[in-house]
């Protein structure tokens, strides 16, 4: 316990799955946590949940005035942040030659431009040797029918990581990649129809993966604690991969 005592943090769609297991995870460990996500009533409530060191922090990031309002909330609040961990995406199937211009944007505005604006807009208020946590996909790895577009927006999540790195270097400031494989969140229960059928197709994903389960939303939460404490003070520029090492072996 204590591993981010002092911190001040930022979790970006945090108000469900893996981005409010994170926050939870890093207000049991002493941090301040901002908890954001687009439905205020989903992030009260998440606010709740985790306790007095959470702070309610609604909006878009792929709305410039959202995030604007955010960042000067945190200012007059807290003065600095230490951690942002850029969690908030969406996911739009369509397979190539059905893909639309809306679509493509709605995409693209919120897994690419919403992640270069939050890191843009948090660097005023980032302290030297600070860290941003992005989050990656193992579906960058693999060719599946319809996922060209968050397959796309998260391809390009890894090389921002590394250019970040690069220029942050001169503040300390750790920019690295965490990557989940299956896990087990409501968006998951959502997309496999939350029947009984679903339990058969997470049997199905466990056998294929060399742990023998499907990951939960905590253990992608205990990998970030790691990488935004000291305890991952000499790394920087990288991806690590939390798939139970489905893509591994």
């Amino acid at each position: 316990m204590g591993r981010l005592t002092g911190k001040v943090a930022l979790v970006t769609g945090s108000n469900g799955g893996i981005g409010f297991a994170t926050a939870r995870l890093f207000a049991e460990e002493g941090a301040h946590v901002y908890v954001n996500g687009r439905r205020r009533e989903q992030v009260e409530v998440a606010v709740r949940r985790i306790g007095p060191n959470a702070t309610p922090l609604p909006g878009d990031v792929s709305r410039a005035e959202d995030l604007r309002r955010m960042f000067e909330h945190i200012k007059r609040e807290r003065k600095a942040l230490d951690i942002v961990v850029a969690n908030a995406a969406i996911s739009r199937g369509a397979a190539l030659g059905g893909i639309d211009e809306r679509t493509y944007q709605e995409v693209f505005d919120v897994n690419v431009k919403g992640v270069i604006f939050t890191v843009q807009g948090a660097l005023p208020l980032m302290a030297d040797g600070g860290s941003v946590l992005l989050m990656g996909s193992v579906i960058t790895g693999k060719g599946i029918p319809g996922e060209t577009l968050y397959a796309a927006s998260k391809a390009t999540i890894r090389s921002l990581a590394r250019t970040w790195a690069a220029e942050l270097a001169p503040r300390r400031i750790r920019v690295n990649v965490v990557t989940p494989g299956a896990i087990h969140t409501e968006g998951m229960e959502a997309a496999l129809g939350g029947s009984e059928a679903t339990a058969q197709r997470l049997d199905a994903m466990a056998q294929a993966i060399p742990v023998g389960r499907v990951g939960e939303p905590e253990d992608l939460a205990r990998a970030l604690l790691f990488m935004a404490s000291s305890d991952a003070a000499y790394v920087n520029g990288t991806e690590l991969y939390v798939d139970g090492g489905r893509t591994q072996v």
